[in-house]
């Protein structure tokens, strides 16, 4: 199994996982269509599951690091 360090202070989770409410809010809600609407759909996923896990792979590209205290 796969192990990975978080990045993600707890502030930052909470606000993905609020975000990616709003944005799955916004693709169901019927303003938008075709493949905007697949990408809002695919960001409000990949902003919850980030949360949940508490390590974001773009983040971690660039070099940030988020050390428990």
């Amino acid at each position: 199994m796969f192990h990975f360090k978080r990045n993600l202070p707890h502030w930052e989770r909470a606000l993905r996982i609020i975000s990616g409410i709003a944005l799955s809010w916004l693709a169901f809600s019927g303003q938008f269509q075709g493949m905007l609407n697949w990408i809002i759909i695919a960001s409000a996923v990949t902003m919850v599951m980030t949360a949940f896990v508490g390590f974001c792979p773009a983040c971690a590209m660039v070099g940030r690091k988020y050390l428990d205290n």
